[in-house]
């Protein structure tokens, strides 16, 4: 009897199974593909002044348009009680969640695995609780000190965007929009994280321009004077207004007809006779003036008060012979 060749009983093989086959070879080569290309991205222009500056900005819009979004329900105490909402999650000591801080576990828990807190630029608020990824993980190329890794200060974050921001950007009262509360919540905190925890690329750009005056600060553990030198007021001063105008323009409502609609002095920061907006253009400068940009800057310390860990003295010295860039608004 002759034998058949593998090759023939193959072609003679059900579609599903040829089907079955050629997907698992392609599934292969596409998990190849995507590990070279991550492996392969590009950090190189991380510190560019002009990269900065357009994700400094567009972080703007991003934080500006998700307080609008949020300020459109109630307070909703109860979305930040723990045991007020029986959510089924507990910290290591026992205490059951918030609704709040279940819907930011969660969230970071899907999030987490399609690998977002492993760019450099992502702060989980629970990184201890983070899941395995489910792609592969990305090699960047370090444009940044090992102590930035160590830097993550979403606590305080959370409880300053609690306490001093929620109560200026909505209504008191309770609407039972629970859900929606926490979930809008989760991207508000998220793009403040993401806006503060970015003092670490502005600090290291800051210092590459000033290597030698910022080095000896750091070597003196002079905090005080490493603020004073990364402060620059009037950059501030412009940022802060800018923030303000955006509100005002993001917040306004435009008829169908083009116009828009004039507010009673009721709504938040609408002057009577005014556009009437959506969120209060001064709580959006004053966030930024009084907890973005403090916040930013203490991060920036931390980050430059360890730039030097484990730097050895010629390199800083060779840092200090290239051209500086300028450097980046706040």
């Amino acid at each position: 009897m002759m034998q058949t060749s593998q090759r023939n009983l193959w072609a003679r093989a059900p579609n599903g199974h040829r089907n079955a086959r050629r997907c698992c070879s392609t599934t292969k080569k596409a998990i190849t593909i995507v590990s070279a290309a991550a492996n392969a991205r590009d950090m190189s222009s991380a510190l560019s002044l002009a990269n900065i500056r357009s994700s400094l900005i567009r972080q703007e819009d991003t934080i500006i348009f998700n307080f609008i979004e949020r300020a459109q329900f109630s307070r909703n105490l109860p979305v930040y009680t723990p045991d007020a909402i029986p959510v089924p999650g507990f910290d290591r000591c026992g205490r059951r969640y918030s609704l709040l801080e279940y819907v930011l576990r969660e969230t970071e828990q899907l999030h987490g695995s399609v690998r977002r807190y492993t760019s450099p630029d992502e702060h989980a608020f629970f990184p201890d609780d983070l899941p395995p990824l489910v792609l592969p993980p990305i090699t960047y190329p370090s444009v940044l000190h090992n102590c930035a890794q160590s830097i993550n200060i979403n606590e305080r974050i959370l409880r300053i965007y609690m306490n001093d921001i929620l109560p200026g950007l909505t209504a008191p009262g309770d609407d039972f929009n629970y859900g929606s509360s926490a979930t809008l919540d989760v991207t508000c905190l998220q793009a403040l994280s993401k806006r503060i925890h970015y003092g670490k690329f502005v600090a290291e750009a800051k210092f590459l321009a000033k290597p030698e005056e910022y080095s000896a600060l750091i070597r003196s553990r002079d905090a005080a004077g490493i603020m004073e030198l990364l402060t620059d007021r009037e950059v501030e001063r412009r940022v802060v207004e800018r923030v303000r105008r955006k509100a005002a323009t993001f917040g306004q409502d435009i008829t169908e007809n083009g116009a828009v609609s004039v507010g009673t002095g009721a709504n938040g920061g609408t002057p009577e006779g005014g556009p009437r907006l959506k969120v209060s253009p001064d709580l959006v400068a004053r966030v930024y003036e009084d907890i973005v940009m403090p916040l930013t800057k203490d991060v920036e310390v931390m980050y430059l008060l360890s730039r030097l860990d484990g730097v050895p003295t010629t390199t800083v010295a060779v840092e200090a012979s290239q051209p500086a860039a300028a450097a980046p608004a706040r």
